[in-house]
């Protein structure tokens, strides 16, 4: 693994802490425990450099000077091997739109990508017991609504997270 220092780092919204307890809830069930080493969550960005850290916090700094954005937990989708639940998040676009503009040099192409907010419930299991959770969380799943009140920097470790600052929304934004 990268030495500390060169560990990208990722950028993803909070979730309140009922939106978490009920999606880190199923992430925990349904995630293979053996590969469930990151709490449920949103993510904006997969890989920015470590050494613009400053730049990074700076930008950040910026775009959460606004009301905390809502969330609406959509449906359920199938990720092939796994499942995710759909984020509307109107307010947060702009926020991803801003920072894609700040981070553009260093943007890999996965964080090109258009910006579909979700949150991952299952991953790398077997298709067929992807389809089986799929069919059994989807009999009794219904859509709500949350926000998120604050953006999270993290370094990735090669697997784990840690949590290097909170950034909350603070609401001054027009």
């Amino acid at each position: 693994m990268a030495a500390l220092s060169e560990a990208p780092l990722l950028v993803t919204a909070e979730l309140e802490p009922e939106a978490f307890t009920r999606l880190d809830g199923l992430r925990r069930r349904y995630f293979p425990p053996e590969r469930n080493v990151i709490p449920a969550h949103v993510s904006l960005f997969h890989h920015l450099p470590a050494h613009e850290q400053d730049a990074v916090e700076a930008a950040l700094e910026v775009v959460t000077e606004r009301p905390a954005p809502g969330l609406r937990f959509t449906k359920l989708r199938s990720l092939g091997r796994g499942m995710a639940v759909d984020v509307e998040a109107p307010g947060l676009s702009p926020v991803h739109r801003e920072l894609s503009r700040a981070y553009v040099e260093w943007l890999t192409p996965q964080d090109r990508q258009p910006f579909r907010p979700h949150v991952t419930l299952m991953n790398k299991a077997t298709v067929e017991e992807a389809k089986a959770a799929l069919v059994e969380l989807g009999a009794g799943w219904s859509a709500f609504e949350s926000h998120s009140p604050a953006l999270l920097l993290w370094r990735y470790l090669g697997g784990p997270w840690e949590s290097v600052r909170r950034f909350p929304f603070t609401g001054r934004a027009g």
